[in-house]
């Protein structure tokens, strides 16, 4: 989020045209809160298993596997360079991100003793040195419990998940043809509305950013990192509501977000 925590979302500004004078004020400026409680999470499984002391994640583009032995193993095409994994006990197990040598998370996964709920606590840390944001999810179980793997290993559907405010939290506003993004963790943005890629600093799983308006009330975001797509939102504002529709380019997995003005 964040990307969730993405990790946290974006939001967007609108405007009338490129070359129209700038309205006094966009229905999208504020500070907006997403409300996890209403969020329509993907159906499609998030899938990893951990074999014969090795950490497969299925469901990561690009796939990898590393030795689940809690040393810092490299790993490419991901929002980090470093993962490592422990196993706690047979029911938990540790998992860490690094990115040039600096932890941007940390998470525990427990599976219940009849293996049917996967609970996950996780903390991000911000790149610019900001305060960390705390998550919580819990999945089900998709399908059969696997054989000869750690209990945490197979296919889960995120059920609801809960966060701190600075993770669920961001402030938009617009000057003239420009929007700047800022968030409580650190990351933030100024772009024009021309669907042209903008630098985004202090943001883990994405480094630029393109908007394009679809209408008086909806915008588009793309994200990319490296120059590959990573989500695809589109954010619609009604009143003091905004409806933020996120499709995950890379896993496929598209989720709906809500979030009140503030």
């Amino acid at each position: 989020m964040n990307k969730i925590v993405r990790y946290t979302l974006c939001a967007l500004f609108p405007m009338t045209t490129l070359c129209a004078a700038a309205p006094a004020s966009s229905p999208f400026d504020g500070t907006w809160h997403i409300e996890l409680a209403k969020t329509k999470f993907s159906p499609k499984p998030l899938s990893f298993y951990i074999g014969q002391n090795w950490y497969h994640c299925v469901t990561c583009n690009p796939t990898f596997a590393i030795p689940a032995d809690g040393q810092d193993h490299a790993v490419a095409g991901q929002s980090f360079d470093t993962y490592s994994v422990t196993v706690v006990d047979p029911h938990t197990i540790s998992a860490t991100a690094k990115k040039d040598g600096k932890v941007i998370s940390e998470q525990t996964r427990t599976v219940s003793d009849d293996g049917k709920v996967l609970t996950v606590k996780g903390t991000s840390y911000s790149l610019s040195g900001g305060p960390a944001s705390t998550y919580e999810a819990t999945a089900r179980r998709d399908g059969a419990v696997p054989s000869a793997v750690h209990a945490t290993s197979g296919d889960w559907v995120i059920e609801k998940e809960s966060a701190s405010d600075n993770g669920l939290t961001t402030t938009y506003k617009r000057n003239g043809d420009e929007l700047t993004m800022s968030a409580p963790t650190g990351e933030t943005y100024t772009a024009k509305l021309d669907g042209s890629d903008y630098p985004v600093k202090n943001a883990v799983g994405w480094d630029t950013v393109s908007l394009k308006q679809v209408n008086a009330h909806t915008i588009e975001e793309t994200d990319k990192r490296n120059g590959t797509v990573t989500d695809v939102s589109t954010m619609t504002v009604q009143g003091p509501t905004m409806t933020i529709v996120d499709a995950n380019k890379l896993t496929d997995r598209t989720s709906t977000y809500v979030a009140h003005k503030k």
